[in-house]
């Protein structure tokens, strides 16, 4: 049972540190798949001024597409 809850956790954090590395590269405006500059925003919803905000990017080139939170700046300051 152990074994099976660290295996878990630890996959967690890799889909964590994987996710964080696809928004740096999309940040600086590249695909993190194809490597092309074709990244585009496709969705964004928001749950208010205070809320994480999800953002939809697409690929135009490779077709890559994933949704990220990405937390809003503070309400009102």
């Amino acid at each position: 049972m152990a074994i099976v809850l660290i295996g878990s956790v630890l996959s967690y954090v890799y889909y964590l540190k994987d996710k964080k590395e696809q928004l740096d590269s999309i940040k600086r405006g590249f695909c993190p798949f194809c490597h092309q500059k074709e990244i585009e925003i496709v969705d964004q919803r928001s749950s208010g001024c205070c809320g994480p905000k999800l953002i939809t990017f697409r690929c135009t080139h490779c077709g890559y597409e994933n949704t990220f939170s990405v937390e809003n700046g503070s309400c009102g300051m």
